[in-house]
């Protein structure tokens, strides 16, 4: 009859076994985006195969399909996934200087966006490129997460400026994403500091907190 003290060691095992497991599938899968982030920015999504993101990965292409059931969803986790994390890391900003003045919270903001067009322009490039390319109900939920990344940006440039209308922040803010957006890939002769100091300068800039 096997031991109190063994049983709980091979429980113990097993449920270590499992872990292991886990954080390797975990691993695999954040390899796979990664891969299809360089591929997709590269080739357009319709340019991509499965097979290309296995063999980037170091996989065969069934093996894909125990993480992802189609090349569709893994642009899906990215551009919904990109855009769930905007929205909310936008919003913890503004409730973090909800006691502020609202420029305190507009400069956070800003430094947010640059950080994320610096560091993530591929995914710019497939959004803009490939965003038709989801189902429609992920292109909605994109863009239902765009609408409340902007209108709460707006909310928090119209504080900033009493005199501004609703729709000048917008309209504002709209710009902003644009020049930030679009940046990284224009000025590539320069070096990242450099563009990083000048776009939160025009940034600010635009938005009324220079």
């Amino acid at each position: 009859m096997e031991s109190k003290a063994s049983a709980s060691s091979t429980t113990a095992g097993s449920g270590s076994v499992r872990t292991t497991r886990a954080a390797a599938k975990a691993a695999r899968r954040e390899q796979l985006l990664s891969v299809a982030k360089t591929l997709y920015a590269q080739h357009g999504f319709h340019g991509v195969r499965l097979d290309d993101l296995g063999k980037g990965a170091g996989i065969s292409a069934p093996a894909v399909y125990r993480h992802f059931e189609s090349k569709e969803a893994v642009l899906e986790e990215l551009l919904v996934g990109i855009s769930e994390y905007l929205n909310s890391g936008g919003d913890a900003i503004i409730a973090r200087h909800e006691n502020d003045g609202a420029a305190s919270a507009l400069v956070e903001l800003i430094d947010f966006h640059v950080a994320f067009a610096m560091s993530e322009p591929e995914l710019i490039r497939i959004q803009d490129r490939d965003l038709a390319a989801l189902p429609e109900s992920s292109r909605r939920t994109v863009r239902r997460l765009q609408r409340s990344y902007v209108s709460h940006w707006a909310e928090v440039v119209a504080r900033a400026n009493p005199d501004w209308s609703i729709d000048a922040a917008t309209v504002r803010v709209h710009a902003v994403f644009g020049m930030i957006n679009s940046t990284p890939y224009q000025a590539r002769r320069s070096s990242a500091e450099v563009v990083g100091v000048e776009l939160r300068a025009a940034a600010c800039a635009a938005l009324g907190i220079a």
